[in-house]
Order: C-alpha cells, then structure tokens, then sequence
C-alpha cells in the first residue's frame, strides 16, 4: 500500500490514487467531469463545478415508507414507543382476522371460546398502545 502512495500524483485536498484507476463504483461518489469525489453535503463539484445529481434511488417509492426510520419519523415516536405501536397493531390483526382464521365455530361453546381469544389479543393491544403512550418523546417546553 506504501508503494501506491508514493507512486501516485495526489493534492493535498484530493486523496491519492494510482493514474488511471478508477474509483470502485458504490464506494464513493464521485463526480462524473473529474472524478473527483464529492465533498460531504456539497452540490457542486470542488474541482470542476459540475453540479452533483441525484441518482435514482434503488428502493421502489412506496418501500421509503416502510423503513423504521422513516415511520418513527413521520409519528413523531420514539424506538420504544413505535415498537409498542407495532406490538399493538399485531395484536389488533390477530383479534380480527386471524382468530377467526384459526378456529371454527360448531357449538355455541366454541363460539364463547372464539370470542375470549379476541378479548385477550384486543387487551394484548390496548397494553401495548398504552405502553406506546407512556413511551413516548415528551415535546421540549418553552421557557
């Protein structure tokens, strides 16, 4: 590695590289005038000026709204709080669809049986909200 440094042509704002390589594409940004890399949070190109722009983003759209991060964002929620959330909406899934997905209803037992099962998942899911309540970020107060 000592060898390379040695060999290459490098400015001081500028980290050395061997003439003629490339840089491997997905490591870094570079621009595509000069090659040089971008400077983080720049617009434009430090060397040449060529403005910086945006590349397709990989994940389809509607995935964006999938991601942990961008969820608790929108809600306003802290990690625990959204976790709770989750756990709750689960249980709300299960007291409706697939409680009376797993069992079958022959007699009127079965029937009181069936409805149990949905009051525990639907209390499973009134603890989880309220623990997603009591988790949540408090706004900062103004003095």
């Amino acid at each position: 590695m000592s060898n390379v440094v040695h060999d290459a042509q490098h400015e001081f704002w500028r980290p050395p590289v061997v003439p003629g390589e490339a840089p491997r594409p997905g490591m870094v940004e570079v621009c595509d005038g000069c090659a040089t890399e971008f400077m983080v949070g720049s617009l434009f190109c430090h060397v040449c000026g060529a403005s910086r722009e945006t590349r397709p983003s990989t994940t389809s759209h509607w995935t964006l709204y999938l991601e942990f991060h961008n969820i608790q964002r929108a809600l306003g929620l802290s990690t625990a709080s959204l976790v709770a959330f989750l756990i709750g909406i689960a249980c709300l899934i299960m007291a409706g669809i697939a409680v009376g997905m797993i069992y079958s209803v022959q007699t009127f037992n079965d029937f009181q049986a069936v409805q149990l099962y949905r009051m525990q998942w639907l209390l499973g899911a009134i603890a989880a909200f309220a623990a997603g309540l009591l988790l949540k970020k408090s706004p900062p107060t103004k003095r």
